[in-house]
């Protein structure tokens, strides 16, 4: 009785390792483009009812700020628009990030969050 061992040849396994090693690649290149987009959520929802956030000028100053703390660079003060709604402002975000790749590759990323602001909060 012959006994043949099983297994990935070398090859196989450094083809592996590529394709792996690719992946990682790329996940390195989103997770920044997605942490500062959770980072943006974040900021507008404890924005919402600051006092005084209804005022837009007012408003996008503070939402600037707070994203300088996170060292967001991608979200410039003309991505921010306001809308009038009932009973206080609509504040939309919508900003594209784009990250080279691979030589003439690049990654982009399309980014959009609104938040409703009351600014209720006591002045």
């Amino acid at each position: 009785m012959k006994r043949t061992q099983g297994g990935m040849t070398l090859l196989s396994f450094v083809v592996v390792l590529a394709v792996v090693g690719f992946a990682l690649f790329i996940a390195m290149k989103l997770f920044p483009m997605y942490q500062e987009f959770y980072a943006l959520k974040t900021s507008m929802k404890a924005l919402a009812n600051e006092p005084g956030s209804a005022d837009p000028m007012k408003a996008r100053e503070m939402l600037l700020k707070r994203l300088d703390m996170n060292y967001s660079e991608s979200i410039k003060s003309n991505d921010i628009k306001f809308d009038r709604i009932d009973g206080g402002v609509r504040m939309t975000v919508k900003y594209e990030v784009r990250r080279p790749l691979v030589g003439n590759l690049d990654i982009v990323g399309n980014f959009e969050n609104t938040q409703d602001l009351t600014g209720s909060g006591v002045e």
